[in-house]
């Protein structure tokens, strides 16, 4: 695990769709994740996890 995704991983708990964004951008996984934190924040939280460490 590399300095940059140890920070994307940070952001992934405090605000899960900036973790996400700084890695995709304005793809498909950044706007999953945006719905899925507006529905519920651990919903969110997860998401960007797996995107990000799997």
């Amino acid at each position: 695990m590399g300095s940059a995704t140890f920070v994307e991983v940070i952001l992934a708990i405090l605000l899960p769709p900036v973790g996400v964004f700084l890695r995709y951008g304005c793809e498909v996984e950044f706007w999953i994740d945006l719905l899925l934190t507006i529905l519920g924040y651990i919903p969110g939280i997860i998401y960007a996890l797996y995107v990000l460490v799997g």
